[in-house]
């Protein structure tokens, strides 16, 4: 079977430690966290910041900071910042974690309604941060909230801006975006290109109903407290490793191989150089 690739998504730009005292903010305590998680299966640790308030920031020095304090701790998963940043920034605020010429990086790929605000992302907008990671050679992953966002990234790809394998997150149950059901899953999994890899990004209380049919599809799978800070009902996670290991758990049931790093810079065609 095609192995697990299990990205991390750590810390996001919505959760607060009101909602759950487990959230990592400072670098030592994302280095600590994305330790945890490469030790439970993780591959892929997707990263936002936050500054010394606690907020989200998507200032090139807090990366960096938390960047080196994770290779210090002996990450050797790929680091993937996010682009998207919080609602609100300015393009130019979240480009800043390109120019530290990471293997992979989100590229959000059309606008959406999201929750109770809206999250810009127009056809300049993805062209630019798309030029820029190809001139760079970071891999975009192509976020993706709705079925018509697949046919955006189709469109920068027939314009030559993004690389010939094409990584897709399908995100689902944003309020306001795609619901989270194994129906829109698969509506949204037939529109993808032959050849695309892609991992499923689902939130709430629908992440693990939405993990298992992914893990029967074949695809790849994005758990963490950006998207859920619950490991069932009411009880909330001590930390992001906890979903890791579950996740793992399940791979092994069915007899599905872990991807480690190396495995997932080969699948995916990095550059395979850290940041």
């Amino acid at each position: 079977m095609t192995p697990l690739i299990i990205t991390a998504a750590i810390c996001g730009a919505e959760i607060t430690r009101k909602e759950s005292p487990y959230l990592p903010i400072t670098a030592e305590e994302l280095a600590e966290e994305a330790w945890k998680c490469q030790e439970a299966g993780a591959a892929i640790i997707h990263l936002h910041v936050r500054d010394d308030q606690g907020e989200p920031t998507q200032d090139i020095e807090v990366f960096r900071r938390a960047v080196t304090a994770m290779k210090a701790r002996g990450v050797t998963a790929i680091i993937q910042p996010s682009t998207g940043g919080a609602v609100g920034m300015t393009a130019e605020e979240r480009m800043q974690p390109v120019f530290l010429n990471p293997e992979m990086a989100s590229l959000d790929c059309g606008t959406l309604n999201f929750g109770e605000s809206y999250f810009v992302n127009d056809f300049p907008m993805m062209r630019a941060f798309a030029a820029e990671m190809k001139a760079r050679k970071v891999m975009p992953e192509l976020e993706c909230f709705e079925g018509g966002h697949i046919a955006n990234a189709l469109k920068l790809r027939d314009e030559g801006l993004l690389p010939d394998h094409l990584h897709f997150n399908l995100v689902l149950g944003v309020p306001g975006a795609m619901a989270a059901s194994v129906k829109n899953l698969l509506f949204m999994v037939e529109l993808l290109p032959p050849g695309a890899s892609w991992t499923v990004s689902a939130v709430g209380r629908h992440q693990l109903p939405l993990d298992l049919a992914t893990l029967a599809l074949g695809g790849h799978i994005r758990v963490g407290m950006e998207d859920n800070i619950y490991l069932s009902k009411g009880v909330l996670s001590e930390g992001n490793a906890p979903f890791v290991r579950r996740i793992a758990g399940y791979a092994a049931d069915l007899g599905r191989p872990l991807a480690t790093p190396g495995e997932v810079r080969h699948i995916l065609s990095l550059r395979q150089e850290s940041l």
